[in-house]
């Protein structure tokens, strides 16, 4: 690398570092024309451009570092813009105003520094290899893949957000998974003891066992794993095959301290409310800047002072920095976290409010003024549906109501809306890009008429994406009080929401999409939005089978194969085995097929046996046995019923009131097949002590001495929730005719994809409203839900049974149009007995795959 020549035409500014915070700095130098003032060169100790940190985990869910990669790398192809990755800076010659590289120097007249930070792993005697990882950079992953080979368990030294990501991580890498906290709580900084204590029971309810007020004094080699960690507690230890260590960070600094410039005891380099070093030329931001001693270790704060800097260099109206925001929205291995504002009550005088439920491991906590007159901060673990809410409250100073209480308080409990219109202009929608109200106004006001517009004009919900769901409260409200019709079309080709699409198959009796589209839509085709949301639709009304010459065009990869695709190219079968009981002959049946096809094989959550690797043109023969053996399709590819789980129930448990199993099989024999807007899961459970674990599903049973208990609309996964009691000490008959009700209401008014929880929570009157229409019938509905849900349940049919009588419906399970047998580039690896997808997927292998999908 040369010097720049003094005579450049330009001044130079130098960026030092391109995390995501240095990113966000380029882009916003670019908007504000920083390219008519400088010529800019950024420094990247990396061997890729910034990628998003925010989301690091799911790089060990499927996405690909290019995938992760943030903005368009054109910008950096721009004259005038010089990306040199893979270059870290070693020195900083202020004297001379050069940057030093490996490489060579490069004079700056302008400098930010923008290095983040880097993990701290405390010295702990023995501490070295796989005992010593980190959880920072895409290679950090890429390390930690690598050791989890042979490994059983992995531990994390550190209990606050990283570490909870990371133990995640190692959860979705096959491993038992320990967090291992010095503190007497998981994530000291944000929660208080009773939101720690609520967050712990969730995460071990979720198999990572949690270790708390544990100081790791030593690591020595194991007795059962590779390595003995010991503790400071005499006589206590833990055996791990590996160890992450997140145990917080410290500002990358180095160069800066070397350099000569302002430091804080603490770490990080001194900056003032313009971001500037102690020397004039030199601005520093995110996590290796220090304002007033703090150093921030969230993206948006990182982002806020992008943006001051950029203001400042290129001469634009600056906002100077002064602190930020540290209120935080999470979700940890599928728990929703929040802290917001003063979360632990410190301002003096303050009050707070608690909302406890132990038997859920949910808890909520408002902190107010002395006076009650301005909500101060919040605590929220299990869920994050209060978070938007409480931060407009803390941010805005708006006035809580007559009882605080109430915003913590349960939907259904009175909980008061914070509307839109009640939000001043200043109110900050997206903290990531510092997005106002008055700036969405704005946009509306320019010409932005649709979501993507907005996020586009203005970049809100485009960082973490945590203030989506305001965001398009917002942008909805503001149309409408402009007079502006609010288009909720389903897609370009259906000017219709699902929910009125349901209706005119109904009221028409439309049985195929052409039909519908000739009758009630624009176009010839339709799209992958209105083409898989019809058929469902068709098949919710009629039951026709998915295999259908009319509905095959219209679905996704897993319908039209009736199996879920696997990340190799292979796909998993899945029969039903209704309530999760089988008989020997059933399960010899099953290890038959399994053994013949060499499939991996595992028992799910649901009481029910995955068998996973067979190929495309193998489905067919597999399923002829496995029918054969009196079984039929699952339906774990549809957005259908999928499984009832039970527990024993009376017939052997002494603590059973009723047959769960004989109440689970008439269930799941009854709605098999059903399909609707998502997937729905059912549990029955035999007594109160739930083994079924009944209120974590759509549909929740649970056994009482007078009959059963009906919970709805819980679910697990991303963001779980909570069943709702809905009604108490049901005879048979009456469960099944609720259930009947409650269903088809659901498929007629729910949106495209939404699951029951979230269909609940847009009801307006909540559960009550749910109630009357269901159980006092106030809509007048109940006998036409019931004979449609007949009508669905009389016109069953496995689906795999009518395929396999077809011979022009098996003609699509071929892997090659041409030629018979299986992809020649699918490969496994052995692992525990058993075979699993090679690590890499041969790029030819993916191609075949798109276009079987297409």
């Amino acid at each position: 690398m040369n010097t720049t020549p003094a005579t450049s035409p330009l001044p130079s500014l130098v960026i030092v570092g391109n995390g995501m915070v240095g990113h966000y700095c380029v882009e916003q130098l670019l908007e504000l024309g920083a390219l008519d003032r400088y010529q800019i060169h950024v420094f990247g100790e990396e061997p890729r451009r910034a990628y998003d940190r925010v989301h690091l985990s799911e790089y060990l869910s499927g996405r690909d570092a290019e995938s992760m990669a943030l903005g368009d790398a054109g910008i950096y192809r721009r004259p005038g813009v010089t990306l040199h990755l893979g270059t870290p800076v070693r020195k900083i010659d202020r004297k001379n105003r050069m940057v030093i590289t490996d490489a060579g120097s490069q004079a700056y007249d302008k400098l930010v520094i923008a290095t983040g930070s880097f993990p701290f792993v405390p010295p702990v005697e023995g501490a070295e290899g796989t005992s010593r990882l980190v959880y920072r950079t895409l290679e950090d992953l890429d390390l930690i893949r690598e050791s989890t080979r042979g490994a059983r368990r992995g531990v994390v030294v550190g209990g606050g957000l990283l570490g909870l990501e990371a133990a995640n991580a190692l959860k979705l890498l096959g491993l038992e998974a320990h967090v291992v906290e010095f503190a007497p709580r998981l994530m000291p900084a944000q929660l208080d003891d009773e939101g720690g204590a609520a967050l712990k029971a969730r995460i071990e309810a979720l198999g990572v066992r949690v270790h708390l007020s544990r100081s790791t004094l030593n690591i020595r080699d194991g007795a059962y794993y590779r390595y003995r960690m010991n503790f400071a507690t005499e006589g206590e230890w833990l055996e791990t095959d590996l160890i992450v260590f997140s145990a917080g960070i410290r500002p990358r600094d180095g160069i800066t301290r070397t350099a000569g410039l302002k430091q804080f005891e603490r770490g990080g380099v001194a900056i003032d409310d313009h971001c500037r070093t102690s020397d004039e030329h030199i601005y520093a931001i995110g996590e290796c800047a220090a304002w007033n001693g703090q150093v921030f270790g969230l993206v948006a704060p990182g982002y806020q002072m992008a943006r001051t800097v950029a203001a400042e260099l290129c001469g634009a109206p600056a906002q100077p920095f002064q602190g930020a925001d540290m209120s935080t929205k999470l979700k940890l291995l599928g728990v929703d976290v929040g802290s917001i504002g003063d979360a632990h009550g410190r301002t003096p005088g303050s009050r707070s409010y608690r909302f406890i439920d132990e038997a859920g491991a949910s808890y909520r906590r408002l902190v107010v003024s002395e006076d009650g007159r301005r909500v101060l901060g919040a605590v929220l673990v299990g869920d994050n549906s209060y978070y938007d809410t409480l931060l407009q409250y803390v941010q805005n100073g708006i006035a809580p109501p007559a009882d605080p209480a109430s915003l913590i308080l349960p939907a259904s409990a009175g909980r008061p809306a914070l509307g839109a219109d009640a939000l001043p202009a200043a109110a900050t929608i997206c903290s990531c890009h510092n997005v106002s109200k008055g700036a969405i106004c704005d946009a509306i006001d320019g010409g932005c008429t649709d979501l993507a517009g907005i996020k586009a004009c203005t970049k809100a919900s485009t960082g973490c994406g945590g203030c989506s769901a305001l965001l398009k409260q917002v942008f909805e409200h503001e149309l409408a009080a402009r007079g502006v019709a609010v288009d909720r079309s389903l897609c370009e080709h259906f000017a219709y929401t699902r929910q009125e699409l349901y209706g005119i198959v109904r009221v028409e009796s439309i049985e195929d999409f052409d039909t519908l589209l000739a009758r009630h839509g624009r176009g010839q085709v339709g799209c992958d939005i209105c083409k898989p949301t019809v058929a469902s639709i068709l098949a919710s009304c009629w039951n026709r089978p998915i295999q259908d010459p009319s509905l095959v065009p219209l679905q996704d990869t897993n319908d039209t194969f009736m199996a879920n695709m696997q990340k190799n190219g292979t796909y998993s079968v899945v029969p039903r085995i209704p309530g999760g009981e089988i008989t020997p002959e059933g399960l010899i049946a099953i290890g038959n097929v399994a053994k013949k096809y060499q499939l991996y094989t595992k028992i799910t959550g649901g009481q029910r046996i995955d068998l996973f690797g067979a190929q495309l043109h193998e489905l067919p023969d597999i399923w002829a046995e496995l029918i054969a053996a009196g079984f039929e399709t699952g339906h774990a590819y549809g957005k259908s019923t999928r499984t009832v789980k039970s527990c024993v129930g009376s017939t052997w448990c002494r603590y059973g009131v009723q047959d769960s199993v004989q109440m689970a099989l008439h269930l799941e024999n009854r709605y098999k097949g059903l399909r609707s807007p998502h997937k729905l899961k059912f549990a029955v459970s035999g007594c109160t002590r739930e083994c079924a674990e009944a209120q974590s599903k759509d549909i929740g049973v649970i056994a009482t001495d007078k009959g059963w208990n009906l919970y709805v609309c819980g679910n697990g996964g991303m963001r779980p929730r909570h069943a709702e009691l809905f009604a108490t000490d049901l005879d048979d008959a009456t469960l099944v005719r609720y259930i009947d009700r409650f269903l088809m209401f659901y498929i007629r008014t729910a949106d495209k994809l939404q699951r029951t929880s979230v269909w609940r929570e847009s009801l307006e009157g909540g559960l009550d409203y749910l109630k009357a229409v269901i159980i006092d019938d106030s809509l007048g509905l109940a006998q036409e839900l019931e004979a449609q849900m007949q009508s669905v349940v009389d016109r069953y049919e496995c689906e795999w049974a009518n395929a396999l009588k077809d011979p022009e419906k098996l003609k699509r399970f071929r892997t090659f149009v041409n030629a018979r047998g299986g992809d020649p580039d699918i490969r496994f690896v052995p692992e525990r007995g058993q075979k699993k997808p090679a690590d890499a997927t041969p790029a030819s292998t993916v191609i075949r795959i798109e276009e079987i999908a297409l």
